[in-house]
């Protein structure tokens, strides 16, 4: 009996995917459990795995073609199985996720579709320009300003796509001469007005998730600036007692995502969802730790971040980063949060203010820290200093809940010592 291999819903909120690269080609005998292709969902490069020995026959989808989840794209059949070619098999029905969140994780069943299973396969994509190399728009930009041919990198990415970090490595060229028209170009400039590059998945979620944070939720801001003197002392302390080693250090942000945890333990009305018809108040603190990758931004979630030490957020909050990066987080492992940190202070950021992150009533957006002059006990002296931003749904929190929060985050972060109480 054929097996349909359908592009499953392999993230909670997907509703198409990218293959990336296929690990089988057709005629290939497969097991169940086998890694059949790399997908790119709306988060991260997942795996699409064999539900069925067999023979993979029938593929249907390109590598970088975009299909929506529930589409049949290859049939695993018996080695010398006879498969029909006349009609076309019906789509799946996408998994919806279970409960009323938006965020909730459902299960994904698998269904198999009994013999004969005959397949139309979707139109293939159309030929591309085999000079025209793939690359990220952060890569061509980076490649044309440091005057790189792309034709001479190899990519990393998903399907040879060159990547940022193999930029890193590439030698460099002179710019090509300036293309012949009647007027002088400027050198960098393309021969062509513009450039379309089309959107890959996690820019397509972030446009949606965007349209339907910021203009249906009504944000409203409070602002507070911070003096981090303590805290900053605090962790020049902690990280002299871990030593050298690099990857135990504890960062400021590590600070604020504990302090953040503590402080919502203590303001449940903060930590909570907007549910439609109820908020749901969550008993377990999930901080979003905002992490920006080459084409988007994601979420992934530091669980318990109230009732775990700085030395576990830091390295919890590390090896989700590099993951988050190398697009191999589990949706585990990005859903669920229920406030969210945003952090633009390493690029010089004094202020700003997130996006709510729906379901979700609260982000708070860190600024940097910098040195000012203050008054301290009557004298003015320089103390380091940093701004948070919280951004709040009213539906959810009122003015005076976000502001007492926000009190006792500052007092948090203001005496270190109070994190230990």
């Amino acid at each position: 009996m054929a097996t349909n291999v359908y592009m499953e819903a392999l993230s909670p909120t997907m509703e198409e995917g990218r293959v990336a690269k296929w690990h089988k080609r057709e005629g290939d005998v497969v097991k169940a459990g086998d890694t059949l292709a790399e997908v790119e969902t709306d988060k991260a490069v997942m795996d699409l795995v064999a539900r069925a020995d067999g023979v993979l026959r029938q593929v249907a989808v390109a590598e970088g073609q975009t299909v929506p989840v529930g589409s049949v794209v290859a049939v695993i059949a018996a080695p010398g199985e006879a498969l029909g070619a006349g009609q076309a098999s019906a789509p799946r029905p996408a998994a919806a996720p279970s409960g009323s969140g938006k965020r909730e994780t459902g299960n994904v069943s698998v269904a198999t579709a009994p013999a004969p299973v005959t397949v139309t396969p979707l139109p293939s994509a159309p030929p591309t320009d085999p000079t025209r190399v793939k690359a990220s728009p952060l890569a061509r930009r980076i490649a044309k300003e440091a005057g790189v041919d792309l034709k001479l990198v190899t990519g990393s990415g998903p399907g040879g796509r060159v990547v940022k970090k193999d930029l890193e490595r590439a030698p460099t060229t002179a710019p090509a001469a300036p293309f012949p028209v009647s007027r002088v170009p400027f050198p960098d400039r393309p021969g062509t007005p513009y450039e379309d590059i089309p959107l890959n998945q996690i820019r397509k979620t972030i446009a949606k998730r965007l349209a339907t944070s910021l203009g249906p939720i009504p944000h409203f801001f409070l602002t507070s600036e911070v003096d981090m003197e303590r805290a900053a002392e605090a962790r020049e302390a902690l990280n002299q007692q871990i030593g050298e080693q690099a990857a135990g250090k504890v960062s400021f942000n590590d600070i604020v995502i504990k302090a953040t945890g503590l402080a919502l333990a203590r303001h449940r009305a903060c930590n909570a969802w907007f549910q439609e018809d109820h908020i749901r108040y969550w008993n377990e603190v999930h901080i979003g730790m905002a992490v920006a990758v080459e084409d988007g931004l994601i979420t992934p979630v530091i669980r318990n971040a109230d009732v775990k030490s700085l030395a576990e957020i830091g390295r919890e909050a590390k090896a989700l980063a590099d993951k988050a990066r190398s697009r191999r987080l589990q949706p585990s492992e990005y859903t669920g949060s229920t406030f969210s940190v945003s952090n633009l202070g390493m690029f010089d950021i004094d202020q700003f203010t997130a996006v709510i992150n729906p379901p979700e009533a609260g982000i708070i957006a860190v600024g940097s820290i910098v040195q000012k002059a203050v008054v301290l006990d009557g004298q003015v002296t320089a103390r380091r200093r940093m701004r948070l931003t919280m951004s709040c749904d009213h539906r959810v929190i009122d003015g005076a809940t976000g502001a007492a929060f926000l009190r006792t985050l500052k007092q948090m972060l203001e005496n270190p010592l109070a994190m230990l109480l």
